[in-house]
């Protein structure tokens, strides 16, 4: 079986385009979770089987191109499917008096951490992968009812474009709900009161 170690281009830029008008495009579906691998073994649309094996640091886009047959007109392409991510935005918090944004951006911190959410801090705005069902994390979000704080959900792929490598890999790469660990609550003891 060959094995795959670079990508030759992408679906998206100018120089590809052109031939998806000519060429047969077989995509290879991969969710958000292999995506973030740099090696597996995965079978396209068609059933054909292909070996990745990508160089360090890597991180494949939605339309790379594994593999290119001019001759048979034939590409073989990625299509990465990515979660909805939660996107608190602090911006109107900003002229705020310092007290009053560390309480909320605590607060968040607090709401974010006691679910175990991984997320990803870029400016005014706190990322967070989808991980749980939608109206779970929105009940969560309005129970701690943030003043100042707006909470959206966006699709991944309109917010990696503002991502590095690494914040990548932690909002879309840990999140497999398959390999995520049960929910604790953590329970403390009452801490005593000063004489």
């Amino acid at each position: 079986m060959q094995i795959y170690s670079e990508i030759i281009g992408n679906l998206h830029d100018p120089q590809w385009a052109g031939r998806t008008a000519t060429d047969r495009v077989e995509y290879i579906e991969l969710d958000q979770w292999t995506a973030q691998k740099s090696r597996f073994v995965v079978r396209s649309e068609t059933g054909d089987e292909y070996a990745v094996a990508l160089k360090r640091h890597v991180q494949l886009a939605d339309g790379d191109i594994l593999a290119h047959d001019a001759l048979n007109r034939h590409i073989v392409a990625f299509r990465i499917r990515l979660n909805d991510v939660l996107v608190a935005d602090l911006s109107a918090l900003t002229g705020s008096p310092t007290d009053e944004l560390l309480h909320t951006a605590v607060e968040l911190g607090h709401a974010i951490g006691n679910q175990h959410w991984p997320a990803v801090v870029k400016g005014t705005k706190v990322y967070v992968p989808l991980t749980v069902d939608r109206k779970v994390m929105e009940s969560v979000m309005n129970t701690h009812r943030l003043e100042g704080v707006v909470c959206t959900f966006q699709p991944g792929a309109e917010v990696i474009p503002y991502l590095a490598p690494h914040e990548i890999r932690r909002l879309f790469g840990g999140t497999n709900p398959e390999c995520a660990e049960p929910h604790h609550h953590h329970h403390h003891e009452p801490v005593p009161e000063a004489l």
